[in-house]
């Protein structure tokens, strides 16, 4: 499916180039004699191209097809498309293409926050890479300007290559093989034996409410641990802002290694939006957990090296762009609970 879309967008870069008798390099001097676009004229030729992108974002999302198509395909056809327009009323800077692929594709982020598609949260996310992607399309358009067999044929192709964003998109959907498994693993040193910290990992109280700006802004941040039971089999309920994971235990290895499976997960975060509390589709299913575990070793001196250990999944493309945002979110989330497990124990043991 990578392949295929990698085809598209290489044919589409293709298209033309024997026709375009003077390139880049040669029309980089006389970029400065051409006339300045306005704000308003980028803006408002930026609006169909928006327009567009959001209408098959909106599908992407209906579908439930958060991949490449959604976060690659469309915001470089965004952006090629802005700047096509732009270069359908007169030949035009380089600069103002680059503006214009931007303008389009932030157009149509402000357009999904206005019609509650999305949040503001995802918004911001996605924002390092289809910025890159905008501005190559824009960048494409500009080296199509001079050809003039690309400006009697360009409308009849672009029909084409819009016309196939939602059959790359079902393509997308049927082909996609099951999300890798990823692993976060973070430690934190405990000034206490591991038969002090066991109780708390295991279960512990409400945390303090003071939490850090990604916490405030929506992402949900853990609360308070519950358990039900005892030993392999019990059920242990990690609360958090959205919601609880319920987590059967499968290790109950006292005091070393606690090992539970993940049979429900809330919705990964709450989006920040002028409508209150939307819900968009990927806020429930994007983000799975599998399992998790508290690994305790002793060390010297009647410390703890506490390890938490998250496996999960999730169905957003590329995975390794999004990987970079989920890794770092659970990395911190595994720290605010370890944190609060290692204070509770260090107080019990200054407390003996």
């Amino acid at each position: 499916m990578i392949l295929l879309m990698v085809v598209c967008l290489a044919l589409l870069l293709a298209l033309g180039i024997v026709e375009i008798r003077v390139s880049i390099s040669e029309r980089s001097g006389d970029d400065e004699d051409r006339p300045r676009a306005t704000p308003g004229e980028i803006a408002l030729t930026s609006l169909p191209a928006a327009a567009l992108t959001g209408a098959l974002g909106w599908l992407a999302a209906y579908w439930q097809v958060y991949g490449m198509v959604l976060f690659m395909v469309l915001p470089t056809g965004c952006g090629f498309l802005a700047a096509w327009l732009l270069t359908r009323r007169h030949l035009c800077r380089s600069r103002d293409c680059s503006i214009a692929a931007v303008c389009a594709v932030l157009e149509a982020g402000v357009g999904a926050l206005l019609f509650a598609l999305e949040g503001l949260v995802c918004l911001v996310m996605t924002l390092p890479l289809v910025i890159p992607l905008a501005l190559l399309g824009g960048r494409i358009a500009f080296a199509y300007q001079g050809s003039s067999w690309w400006r009697r044929r360009s409308p009849a192709v672009l029909l084409i290559l819009v016309l196939s964003a939602p059959v790359l998109m079902g393509a997308e959907a049927a082909v996609a093989p099951k999300p890798p498994l990823l692993e976060v693993r973070t430690e934190l040193v405990v000034d206490a034996p591991p038969e002090a910290v066991w109780p708390h990992v295991v279960s512990f109280p409400s945390l303090p409410e003071k939490r850090e700006w990604f916490f405030r802004a929506g992402i949900a941040y853990p609360k308070r641990a519950e358990i039900r039971g005892q030993g392999p089999g019990a059920l242990r309920l990690c609360v958090f802002s959205t919601g609880a994971f319920v987590e059967p235990i499968e290790v109950w290895d006292e005091p070393r290694l606690l090992r539970f499976a993940v049979t429900q997960s809330p919705p990964a975060l709450q989006e920040l939006s002028p409508w209150g509390d939307i819900r968009p589709p990927h806020t429930d299913g994007a983000f799975l957990g599998e399992k998790g575990q508290f690994e305790l070793r002793p060390l010297p001196g009647g410390h703890t090296l506490l390890t938490g250990t998250t496996w999960y999944r999730h169905d957003l493309a590329p995975v390794f762009y999004w990987r970079l945002w989920s890794d770092a979110i659970i990395h911190r989330i595994h720290l605010r609970v370890l944190r609060h497990v290692a204070r509770l124990a260090e107080e019990d043991v200054r407390s003996r």
